[in-house]
């Protein structure tokens, strides 16, 4: 995968999770649009728990973006 790909994925997959953490997204798809935004498990979850979700997988998001800065072989194919 090319670096300019794998960046504006991370760029948007960012905007995505600061929307949800910070900008009142996890209290907008709160419920049934939590099934296809989130997951299926995320039904019945409050908005602080979606935030938390997010914000633990973003966190391992940053971690995978930047393992794969450094070695590009781990960005898949």
């Amino acid at each position: 995968m090319a670096l300019w790909l794998w960046c504006l994925l991370f760029i948007l997959e960012s905007l995505y999770c600061w929307w949800i953490i910070g900008y009142g997204g996890a209290k907008r798809i709160e419920g049934w649009q939590s099934f296809f935004l989130i997951e299926w498990f995320a039904l019945d979850w409050t908005a602080e728990q979606i935030r938390l979700y997010v914000l633990i997988i973003w966190c391992f998001s940053v971690i995978w973006f930047i393992l794969g800065i450094i070695k590009p072989e781990l960005r898949g194919s």
